[in-house]
């Protein structure tokens, strides 16, 4: 059994708030859906997103989990990886979700090469451009109709648990003029 449990309210919230529909906020929104049903949604520290990516992924994670930046409780490591790490406090449960292409009947080749012109600084013809958009569209919705354990990849959660952010955060900014 395949497609996502969350409700449309949900993901119009995170389309809202990331500014567009793309293939990368689908698996954030996939890895978000798989972080909810194994931990929940997040307390202020209670629950911990480590994400591996800045890519449109991670704002479906703050969005779906409560996880942000501002609380501290979102870390970014730059790995170049779409993977999600979340970590619970209370009891110390702790997963990776690493998407994973080829469990989806690996990458779109036509995509990958318009979007590499594209981000080469070359320019598309409209029919390139709107190719493109199809082949985009056409993997988000595949990512939002696969079964979870087809798109990603469960391990371990690596490292310890991150520490908690610190309290006196906001006072290292008293007396600072921007």
């Amino acid at each position: 059994m395949g497609g996502t449990t969350l409700t449309q309210e949900q993901i119009q919230r995170v389309v809202e708030f990331h500014g567009h529909w793309c293939p990368g906020l689908a698996i954030g929104i996939r890895a978000g859906e798989l972080a909810l049903r194994e931990f929940g949604r997040a307390g202020d520290e209670e629950i911990v997103a480590v994400v591996e990516t800045d890519m449109c992924g991670v704002d479906a994670i703050q969005v779906l989990t409560g996880c942000t930046f501002g609380k501290g409780n979102l870390i970014h490591r730059d790995h170049g990886k779409m993977a999600f790490s979340f970590y619970r406090r209370s009891d110390g449960k702790a997963w990776r979700f690493l998407f994973d292409a080829d469990r989806l009947g690996g990458r779109d080749e036509t995509m990958e090469n318009l979007q590499q012109k594209r981000q080469a600084g070359g320019t598309l013809t409209p029919e390139e451009a709107e190719l493109l958009q199809a082949h985009r569209a056409e993997w988000a919705k595949r990512i939002m109709a696969a079964d979870l354990a087809d798109a990603f990849r469960v391990q371990p959660a690596p490292g310890p648990m991150p520490k908690r952010a610190p309290a006196a955060r906001g006072r290292r900014l008293r007396g600072r003029r921007p």
